[in-house]
């Protein structure tokens, strides 16, 4: 086998060189041990890399100027010569998974004091390495494979310093190096911008669902669409809605070796099916268990089984309104639980809850926004997870 990547660059076709790890790293940097709860989160004169911010929320990518990091007091006494450098890789040597293992490759430091924490290990390049190379190659398939041997443990998953001095690493030229880091690193930038304006249209549907829906003790939202000034009119469910558990489906038509998905708010007793009488679900409420009270919509080629209440609108009422009406009441439902054994919430309980209702005109202009923002939001989580594929794709193909 040679070592060559699958994935180049136009231009390069020299084999890579391979040299074991401690002809590559100095292992004499030490950790310290400080637990999150010593950490401080107010500004001091010593960051700290935290291995679950290595395995949860750091990229490969380090930088010392623009991430988070928790602080060390200032009266706890540390040692410069285990700071950081850049460069430098920082191991989490510990995970709840085969993540155990991923590292960081420190960048963007200048005069700040940086020290590797509890549950880490420092690898200090002897040789030079263009910067970002080391970073993504360490978080490669091909050599984060060389570590899966050597991890111990059943619920908590380690590896020493002394397994991980066992492998080698393996890397191109310089001016192969610095194309590979710079590839990577844009995929990240773009993953990192689309997760941002994925966080804003989250937070904002959280808001307008808070201001464009009434407050306890009130009966007109913050914010309406122009023209609407009427007050809303509190109904029981029973009234509009037909509340059944499992009922709205053709069950001799199940599709063979269908899915049965897992809805958020731990509703996942659905299944699959390829023909509905016209009525159909749309919105369902987990009966009992330990979600008992979960509100979510279910897709039109979904039933509701036999624990989740299945609501179909009667009148022209709008039931993606109706969805986000009764999400927004979800822990009344919850708080009702009864039964200490197996939480329930009875259709009674169902039929007798009281929302809020505008006339059918201001129910569609809400339910049309808030499709949309649902629809943006999905646009957005589809394109992180696109580009997610495409740089785990690489990952396993550009390295060797």
């Amino acid at each position: 086998m040679t070592n060559t990547p699958q994935i180049r660059f136009n231009g390069f076709d020299e084999e890579w060189e391979e040299k074991n790890y401690k002809e590559v790293f100095d292992t004499s940097v030490s950790n310290n041990t400080f637990s999150r709860a010593e950490l401080t989160s107010e500004k001091t004169s010593t960051k700290n890399v935290h291995y679950g911010d290595i395995l949860i929320k750091y990229n490969s990518i380090l930088s010392v100027k623009k991430d988070d990091f928790p602080f060390i007091p200032d009266n706890v006494k540390v040692d410069s010569k285990n700071f950081l450098k850049n460069g430098d890789i920082v191991f989490a040597d510990t995970a709840e998974d085969e993540t155990c293992g991923k590292a960081v490759e420190i960048t963007d430091l200048e005069n700040e004091n940086v020290l590797a924490g509890l549950h880490t290990f420092v690898a200090r390049p002897k040789l030079q390495f263009q910067e970002k190379y080391l970073g993504y190659f360490i978080n490669s398939p091909a050599y984060h494979n060389q570590l899966i041997p050597y991890m111990q443990g059943t619920k908590v998953t380690s590896i020493s310093k002394t397994n991980v001095q066992k492998t080698s690493v393996k890397y191109p030229n310089k001016a192969e190096q610095t194309k590979i880091g710079e590839l990577f690193s844009k995929i990240d930038t773009l993953i990192t911008s689309t997760q941002k304006e994925y966080d804003k249209l989250v937070a904002l549907k959280k808001s307008m669902l808070q201001k464009m829906f009434p407050k306890k003790g009130s009966q007109v939202p913050e914010i309406r669409f122009k023209g609407f000034t009427d007050e809303w009119v509190e109904k029981k469910l029973g009234d509009f809605c037909s509340i059944s558990i499992g009922e709205f489906v053709i069950q001799t038509k199940q599709r063979k070796g269908a899915p049965y998905p897992v809805y958020n708010g731990g509703i996942s007793n659905t299944g699959y099916y390829d023909e509905y009488n016209e009525e159909g679900c749309k919105v369902i409420i987990s009966a009992r268990g330990a979600n008992a009270g979960f509100v979510n919509k279910c897709a039109s080629n979904y039933w509701a089984g036999n624990s989740c209440y299945s609501l179909g609108v009667k009148d022209s009422s709008n039931w993606i309104f109706l969805y986000h009406i009764l999400k927004q009441q979800q822990d009344d439902f919850i708080k009702s639980q009864q039964s200490a054994n197996i939480p329930s919430v009875s259709k009674q309980q169902v039929f007798n809850t009281k929302v809020l209702m505008p006339n059918n005109r201001e129910q569609e202009k809400i339910a049309l926004y808030f499709n949309s923002l649902d629809n943006l939001i999905s646009t957005q989580a589809k394109k992180i997870e696109k580009l997610k594929t495409i740089k785990n794709t690489l990952l396993g193909k550009m390295f060797v």
